[in-house]
């Protein structure tokens, strides 16, 4: 029987048939968030049976993006974002522009408007951070580089998506809808939004980074887990809301800069753990509302339509990643993983659909066929990020076209030959120049010992060569990158990236052309490290072990020099 329900039946019956559904989805080897998608079509208006409550939902999945993005922005810093610039920025911008043609094409091909056509396409153009976050979570490569290029890429995604929101109604009126459409509107709005933009930038640069971690700590020596946790949630959710209502920004984007600021605060891990249980409860309750508002009956009436749609979001607009990060001269693996991540549209497309359908321009056929790529992307985003190995190891196959892809001309990937001689004999081969990277450089710069860098931020290898460090540019799992760092004539391999998907590839090539090599690779995953040390005869370093190892070392040797704590 159709009717309204109340705040806890709907979480209930979202929770309960998402538990359901999504063991299913396990046990039949899919995703869980098919389960869930699917949790939400049963229980949403457009099927017989239990009917919750979409609006409610809806408000409860905006808590899910506000708790995960503020889980982001706890691990990206300011300065990740900025070292990822040079490609989210003409990337994302690009891709977009592309995405939206392409949809601007389908709609006037379907008889649409000029406006219908443009909200159309800036819906099938932007990305879900939701789905994006849980795949790279997923798979353990959300701190990696291609992990924090493709989460910079959806931050500027959702920058140009919330000048959009502002800027659309004022343009409304000229596209055949609702509103001012005046230039001297259009001018007043984008002023006034990037003013706003700014002034929340602002404010959390200088005094939120130093009044939110201030606040945190004074919560911590209260000693209480349970307050500790209120103050988590409570500032997440609270910067979210206050930076909507006084500057206008997106709840996502108010809660990542809110997690950003606190990253600053030693307690930033314990806030991330605290925070855990939450956004996966309200995570599920995102995937389930939007299940809630597709109808199944655009299936029949439009298959074709639905077909195109879902060929631009999963193979169109990720095609034009693809060909942009190759064109910025970046690895093939990040050209595929950006691609990958690229490949869905989520929450943001919903937002644009209904101020679109608000302002007469979209019509209701085009917000149902927005959800229905929707939801068939989310489905089968998984399946494209299990195809990026195989996809890689095919082109790698093709080493000539892959090479030419990738390495044409490209001064990055060669080592200057005014490296000094000297410099490339015994020395230490150091893949990857993140915080871990950098530490190793500094001690290794500090004892004397010549050392080259492997790393894919081009920009970083610019730096390091500005500073007359040895540096090539590349992903170290191609064995052109390790020949340019003269692997060769190496006296050892230091792998310190998190990202171990290539670690294989980077000791079988060190092996081949340098027997005698030793070799340290850093990891976090225990079965990562079990298997590295089975296939490799290398040091393995894994986090908490060597934490816990050297914290015990510590120990020992203070309650050794002790009267009475000697060993006997």
């Amino acid at each position: 029987m159709h009717h309204n329900i109340s705040l806890i039946t709907t979480i209930a019956a979202a929770l309960g048939f998402g538990l359901l559904f999504g063991m299913l989805a396990v046990r039949l080897k899919l995703p869980a968030l098919v389960g869930y998608l699917a949790a939400g079509i049963m229980i949403g208006p457009a099927t017989p049976g239990i009917v919750a409550d979409v609006a409610l939902a809806g408000q409860l999945a905006e808590i899910g993006v506000m708790l995960l993005m503020f889980g982001v922005g706890l691990h990206f810093s300011l300065k990740d974002l900025l070292e990822v610039r040079g490609i989210a920025l003409p990337g994302a911008v690009l891709q977009i522009a592309v995405a939206t043609g392409m949809g601007i094409g389908l709609a006037h091909l379907w008889g649409w408007s000029l406006g219908a056509g443009l909200v159309f396409g800036l819906s099938l153009s932007v990305a879900s951070t939701v789905v994006l976050l849980r795949a790279l979570e997923d798979r353990g490569i959300l701190d990696s580089f291609n992990g924090r290029i493709a989460v910079g890429w959806l931050v500027v995604e959702d920058l140009v998506t919330v000048l959009v929101l502002v800027l659309l109604p004022a343009v409304a009126g000229s596209l055949g809808g609702t509103g001012a459409g005046s230039e001297g509107g259009l001018l007043k709005a984008m002023v006034l939004t990037l003013g706003q933009v700014a002034a929340f930038l602002a404010f959390m640069m200088l005094i939120g980074r130093k009044l939110f971690p201030w606040f945190l700590w004074r919560v911590a020596t209260t000693g209480s887990r349970e307050l500790f946790t209120l103050a988590v949630i409570a500032t997440a959710v609270g910067i979210a809301y206050g930076s909507s209502e006084l500057f206008g920004v997106s709840f996502a984007l108010g809660a990542f800069f809110a997690g950003m600021v606190l990253r600053e605060s030693e307690l930033s891990h314990r806030a991330a753990h605290e925070s855990l249980p939450l956004r996966d409860a309200f995570s599920v309750l995102f995937f389930v509302s939007v299940g809630m508002l597709f109808d199944p009956m655009v299936l029949v009436n439009s298959p074709w339509k639905v077909v195109a749609v879902v060929a631009v979001i999963m193979f169109g607009k990720s095609l034009a990643a693809f060909l942009l990060v190759i064109a910025l001269r970046y690895p093939l693996n990040t050209a595929i993983t950006v691609s990958a991540s690229l490949a869905q549209i989520g929450e943001f497309s919903f937002i644009l659909a209904a101020l679109g359908m608000s302002l007469g321009l979209l019509p209701a056929e085009g917000q149902s066929l927005i959800l229905a790529g929707a939801i068939i992307s989310i489905a089968l985003n998984p399946l494209l990020f299990k195809a990026v190995e195989p996809l890689q190891n095919w082109l790698r196959s093709k080493s000539h076209l892959a090479r030419k892809f990738e390495r044409t001309d490209d001064p990055l990937a060669q080592l200057p030959m005014t490296v000094e001689h000297e410099k490339l004999s015994g020395q230490v081969v150091l893949v990857g120049y993140g915080r871990v990277g950098r530490k190793i450089a500094n001690a290794l710069a500090a004892g004397g010992v010549h050392f080259v860098v492997a790393e894919q931020n081009r920009e970083l290898v610019e730096e390091l060569r500005a500073n007359n460090i040895p540096a090539v540019a590349g992903n170290a799992g191609e064995p052109a990158v390790l020949i340019q760092a003269h692997i060769a004539r190496a006296s050892m391999l230091v792998i310190a990236t998190p990202d171990t998907f290539h670690v294989r590839a980077m000791t079988e090539t060190a092996r081949a052309l340098n027997p005698d090599i030793r070799i340290v690779i850093r990891t976090h995953n225990e079965e990562e490290a079990a298997l590295l040390r089975n296939e490799t005869s290398a040091k393995i370093f894994l986090g908490e072990q060597e934490l816990a190892s050297s914290m015990a070392r510590h120990v020992l040797d203070n309650l050794a020099a002790e009267p009475g704590h000697g060993h006997g």
